[in-house]
């Protein structure tokens, strides 16, 4: 069993943002936790996050910044999160998220992020197009070399 974290007070938990009540001066605290998605190369999110939601193998699933800890195998498609009001959108290939406290990682082999799903499924388009055909030139390339080893081999007796 893990230890737990000793109780803060909000005015000093990093996790916590204060905002302005619209019609009021009161002050509201809303809850956050800090996403980050890593991919082999690079950190594509890192972020602080109120709502992120992702689709492992049973389905779709949302995580809010209170919720208890949560470790999930990641499907390809989407992992959306909301930032200060507004929502992004993530595409990922499969991969694993682990929320712990008041963060939440997420790595995967590949991932494209952005603002809207229009411009996100034609960027997505665009580079898996081309790692689809890297991969076939890799997949002929290695295909090439068996033949000509067992082709060798062949020679030798």
């Amino acid at each position: 069993m893990l230890p737990r974290a000793a109780p803060t007070h909000p005015s000093t938990h990093p996790a916590i943002l204060p905002t302005l009540h619209p019609s009021s001066s009161l002050l509201l605290w809303d809850f956050a936790v800090k996403l980050k998605v890593l991919l082999p190369n690079e950190v594509l999110v890192d972020a602080e996050v109120t709502k992120v939601t992702a689709e492992g193998a049973d389905g779709s699933f949302c995580l809010l910044p209170r919720h208890v800890d949560f470790v999930a195998a990641l499907v390809p498609g989407l992992l959306t999160f909301e930032s200060g009001g507004s929502e992004e959108f993530v595409a990922i290939d499969e991969g694993a998220l682990v929320k712990c406290g008041d963060e939440v990682l997420v790595s995967t082999r590949r991932g494209v992020r952005g603002a809207d799903l229009g411009t996100l499924h034609e960027t997505i388009d665009e580079r898996f197009r081309v790692l689809d055909e890297r991969e076939r030139l890799v997949r002929r390339a290695s295909a090439r070399l068996e033949a000509n080893l067992v082709r060798r081999f062949m020679e030798l007796r």
